[in-house]
């Protein structure tokens, strides 16, 4: 029998995957779930029993936090990735990651076909295939629920025809989890108007009394919590657990899909969202304005290739090495307020702070030019100005 590797999450759509691979293509199925942070250890033991019942030959779970947090996160947050000035790519930025996991394992294993049980009318089938073929052209791509247009119904009956019969019922809503949050879509974001219900988003508010913290930034990554240093992943971590018992990073995105249809998803990411928003605070203090300026601009194209699954487009490294370069002088601390549904940056304390030169305080006082100097500046300053009005005045 021929080798499949399958990219499996335990789900409707990869459990139908596995019993068509073997049964109507006679393949010998290997499946792989990469964990991003959304599994934990009684679930993905979960998950792995349920694959072997399934009928697999083998399977892993691969976690890949530390890989994941050094070639995307890291990158996400020295450009302040906010997809639309809103969404941190909680969900989207994975799947090329998990992409790359499941082509080195089908390469290890000797596999002639790579699986994944994304449907035609989302992003995620752009970002896997695209990943396959560019890591492995050799290596053919199947896709039994874009390829068949499956419904729901159709996988349970085939399934319960098959000797499954795990409990399908349809959850409310369709919830993706990963270190740098969560997605949530339901019939809501289906629609232009609706918001999400409160019930809707897996962290619920727990705690009401306001929270003071402090994250330590070293060279523009987060490496410490309230005085504890940690890895950056755990920092990460013990972030998104303090901060989503206040219901913080909640919000809807809306934009435009890889295959040009307008989209809505919900999503809540804490960690991802006060990281982001202390990281820029802190460059708005240590940064010249040209740097903050181009930053803005390369962040925002390296957040829209990385969505779209461009993340072996050549110019992402470019990118990355700006950024890289950009957070020579992002360290520091930052200092935060965690309220229920949101949080306030206070402040910063950088020894690289521009605000603590000699030259003088905005609005109050200068110690490095004269009032002569000062109106021989403005009066320069404003002659291009001068000259187009003067010339244009008609207009």
């Amino acid at each position: 029998m021929e080798k499949v590797v399958l990219a499996y999450s335990g789900g409707l759509d990869t459990s139908y995957c596995v019993k068509y691979l073997i049964n109507e293509l006679n393949l010998e199925v290997h499946s792989v779930l990469v964990n991003t942070g959304g599994f934990s250890d009684s679930e993905l033991k979960e998950v792995e029993k349920k694959a072997y019942e399934m009928g697999v030959t083998s399977h892993i779970n691969k976690n890949i936090l530390e890989e994941y947090y050094n070639k995307a996160i890291k990158y996400m947050v020295f450009g302040n990735v906010l997809k639309n000035n809103t969404y941190p790519l909680s969900v989207s930025a994975e799947r090329v990651f998990q992409a790359i996991e499941v082509v080195e394992y089908a390469k290890k294993v000797g596999a002639k076909y790579i699986a994944h049980g994304s449907t035609g009318a989302g992003n995620d089938q752009v970002r896997f295939d695209m990943i396959f073929q560019t890591l492995a052209p050799e290596i053919d791509i199947i896709t039994p629920i874009r390829d068949l247009k499956l419904s729901r119904q159709a996988e349970i009956a085939y399934l319960k025809d098959n000797g499954v019969d795990y409990p399908w019922e349809k959850a409310k809503y369709s919830i993706n989890k990963g270190i740098w949050g969560t997605s949530v879509g339901g019939v809501e974001t289906l629609t232009s108007h609706q918001a999400l219900p409160e019930e809707a988003y897996p962290s619920q508010l727990e705690k009401t009394q306001p929270t003071d913290i402090k994250l330590h930034f070293k060279k523009g990554e987060i490496i410490g919590l309230n005085d504890e240093y940690d890895t950056s992943v755990n920092t990460i971590l013990k972030l998104e657990e303090m901060a989503s018992k206040y219901a913080i990073g909640r919000d809807i995105h809306v934009g435009d899909t890889i295959v040009g249809i307008k989209g809505r998803v919900g999503f809540e990411a804490a960690a991802a969202v006060v990281t982001i928003k202390a990281h820029h605070t802190l460059e708005k203090h240590v940064l010249s304005k040209w740097q903050q300026n181009l930053k803005e601009q390369l962040g925002s194209w390296y957040g829209m290739l990385l969505h779209e699954g461009q993340y072996f487009e050549p110019v992402m490294r470019n990118i990355e090495a700006f950024l890289t370069n950009s957070q020579k002088t992002v360290t520091g601390e930052v200092y935060i307020t965690l309220k229920p549904y949101h949080f306030s940056v206070n402040g910063i304390e950088s020894k690289h702070d521009l605000m603590k030169s000699k030259f003088g305080e905005y609005g109050e006082t200068n110690k490095a030019w004269t009032a002569a100097d000062a109106k021989g500046f403005i009066k320069i300053l404003g002659t291009a100005n001068k000259i187009y009005h003067n010339v244009n005045s008609e207009l």
